[in-house]
């Protein structure tokens, strides 16, 4: 992918008007309303974490409905689930509307993940070799590269620095801190892709990854602890600039 002038790598760009923003001519397909409600659940999604809808657009059922071919009843069912993870508010009378960003929610949830990784690292210095040895390995083939083996598509990194960081968590083998760290996770990642948007952050997170990599292989939790607070905080900044920057220029 071709980065811009200032290095950052293009991504979407968001649709910055009214109404919702999925492409005219998309279609979901499904047998069963079940499953019809669920393609209809993430394709809005999707253009929330890709902000071709943005915090306060409004839309109605009918928007979605006509620009998905569902009918009423998977899309209502969808909207409300969007709702319940609070992405979406509801306004009875004039249809739905993007839940603005909450910067002190979000603050707290990068606070979280901070508090749980950390005790993560912690657990892991006395882990089974084994099961240490098979994650470090497999995290190593795709964060230990040369600078010029580096990926820099955007929404692959994102994925796989969300990965990264679950995967450290759930090895610990605590499945309620993995629970609440993937609660946290998801309650972010609406705003976390927009990091890897830059190419400078991308590099970063190459290097960093590899020094918390090293650090727990060598057993020092406390060391990797205090690099993943690190990490973590420094993206908490950046994603904040860039979120702002993106919803001024959308909104120009």
């Amino acid at each position: 992918m071709t980065r811009g002038d200032h290095g950052e790598i293009p991504i979407r760009k968001p649709r910055p008007g009214r109404g919702i923003g999925l492409p005219s001519n998309t279609k979901v397909e499904a047998d069963k309303p079940k499953n019809l409600a669920e393609s209809v659940y993430e394709q809005v999604k999707s253009d929330l974490f890709d902000f071709h809808l943005l915090p306060g657009d409004r839309f109605t059922e009918a928007d979605v409905a006509t620009k998905t071919g569902a009918s009423r009843t998977p899309v209502r069912e969808a909207l409300y689930r969007l709702q319940q993870e609070g992405y979406l508010e509801v306004h009875f009378r004039n249809g739905w509307q993007v839940r603005p960003l909450d910067f002190v929610r979000l603050d707290e949830s990068y606070d979280l993940r901070i508090v749980l990784e950390q005790v993560a690292a912690k657990r892991l210095e006395s882990s089974d070799p084994a099961t240490l040895t098979a994650l470090l390995d497999s995290l190593d083939m795709i964060w230990l590269k040369g600078a010029g083996d580096r990926k820099f598509d955007a929404v692959e990194v994102a994925d796989w620095d969300e990965s990264f960081h679950c995967s450290i968590v759930a090895a610990a083998g605590n499945r309620e801190i993995a629970r609440v760290h993937a609660e946290a996770t998801e309650k972010v990642r609406i705003i976390r892709r927009l990091d890897f948007t830059q190419r400078s952050r991308v590099e970063a997170t190459y290097e960093e990854h590899a020094a918390i990599l090293k650090a727990l292989r060598a057993r020092r939790g406390d060391e990797a602890g205090r690099l993943l607070g690190a990490h973590i905080t420094v993206s908490r900044i950046e994603v904040r600039n860039l979120t702002l920057h993106k919803l001024q220029s959308a909104r120009a």
